[in-house]
């Protein structure tokens, strides 16, 4: 077993359909005033945001609610927290996708810090968040990022000199996860399977990271053996199904908790800058370059000598067996492993890189950009670029 490893805290997690309906007692154990954060339109045209406000009335909360469209960026963090600083709010509440419950987490931290958020991005600003963040309360509308239980927030600018960042602080954990496969119901396929196979990629780059320990190990393993049969089905026949719909946002919730304690790899590592380059969904990203990444990855160590090449050629195996194959010979589960990501592509009708304007000419650049992050062994540039490439 491993000498030593950490593991962060978890938000306490209420899970099952119908869930959603405790939100209203369980914030106004927070305080009597709450910045009700969500996106755009969906929440509303799925007739849960009328249900969730009366909740949140009867129970005491008054309400100030903030809508966002699209990716959270630090202008729009800037400008809510600022409006929102002198407003006594005691809990944040976030009911949305991914990107709403990133600017739930970087609103309510920012209410509580000065300056920009920029100041505070990984690899951007000079200074570090001391920590000091309102309660946020996370109901995921979509199942894909894992926000919900991970410590860091991610901003974006997009456009040639844009960039996709992190605001990380161990207390930006939520301290509530609420987790109603029925609000799940109901999101196109499109989104449903982007946001799936993010999952898939966090689940997979964890378990195989270099800073996995036996925890992170069993959680990415159970997280797969729930989302793997489950999101074909997500994506069609089961799209009404809560019980496929919650196999699949538990799956979204450990690749958030495995994300959180082992890291991510090469396919983060490029998903983020081109996410910066080109406005592209992080889900499509990541789906594009996960099967070249495997291969590669695969191919790399199976070059290699050493018990850390065996174990993670072995994980990669396991995983491929969670696919469907019996066979004994590790590669061979590596190859159908990537052939099964491969079939997914077209199956789910993930749309290629180049459909949000990537181009030849951006790859150079991306793959400076980019980095291996906790990949078993680095991909060299040149496997970066043909991974790129693949997809374009």
């Amino acid at each position: 077993m491993q000498d030593s490893f950490s593991f962060s805290a978890m938000p306490q997690l209420i899970f099952g359909p119908g869930a959603v309906g405790r939100l209203g007692k369980i914030t106004a154990t927070f305080g009597r005033t709450a910045l009700l954060v969500t996106g755009e339109h969906a929440l509303q045209r799925s007739g849960h945001l009328p249900r969730i406000l009366d909740d949140l009335k009867t129970s005491g909360v008054n309400v100030f609610p903030y809508r966002i469209a699209g990716e959270p960026s630090p202008a729009m963090v800037d400008r809510a927290a600022g409006g929102f600083r002198g407003k006594a709010v005691d809990v944040v509440v976030a009911v949305g996708g991914g990107s709403v419950l990133d600017a739930g987490k970087a609103i309510a931290a920012m209410l509580k810090e000065n300056g920009s958020v920029t100041d505070y991005l990984e690899g951007v600003g000079t200074r570090r968040p001391t920590g000091r963040s309102a309660p946020t309360i996370a109901v995921p509308t979509t199942s894909g990022t894992g926000s919900e239980a991970t410590k860091n927030a991610v901003l974006s600018r997009v456009g040639p000199d844009g960039f996709k960042k992190s605001l990380r602080h161990d207390n930006y954990i939520p301290r509530m996860a609420i987790l109603d496969p029925t609000l799940c119901v109901g999101a196109p396929p499109s989104v449903t399977a982007a946001c799936g196979m993010d999952a898939l990629t966090q689940l997979i780059e964890s378990y195989v990271s270099t800073r996995s320990s036996p925890l992170t190990d069993a959680l990415a393993l159970d997280g797969m053996r729930q989302l793997i049969p489950a999101l074909p089905d997500a994506c069609g026949k089961g799209a009404l199904d809560a019980d496929c719909r919650g196999a699949v946002a538990y799956g979204a919730f450990l690749s958030g908790v495995t994300l959180a304690n082992a890291g991510l790899g090469v396919v983060h590592g490029v998903a983020g800058p081109m996410g910066g380059l080109v406005p592209i969904p992080h889900g499509v990203a990541c789906a594009n370059l996960l099967p070249f990444a495997v291969t590669a990855t695969v191919d790399n160590l199976a070059a290699m000598n050493g018990d850390a090449a065996h174990t993670a050629i072995g994980k990669y195996a396991r995983i491929g067996r969670l696919f469907g194959i019996a066979n004994e010979d590790r590669l061979d589960c590596c190859r159908h492993l990537v052939d099964c990501l491969y079939r997914w592509l077209d199956q789910l009708d993930v749309p290629r890189l180049g459909t949000f304007g990537l181009t030849a000419a951006h790859v150079n650049r991306l793959v400076d950009a980019s980095s291996n992050k906790n990949n078993p062994l680095p991909l060299s540039a040149g496997q970066m670029g043909r991974m790129i490439q693949d997809r374009l």
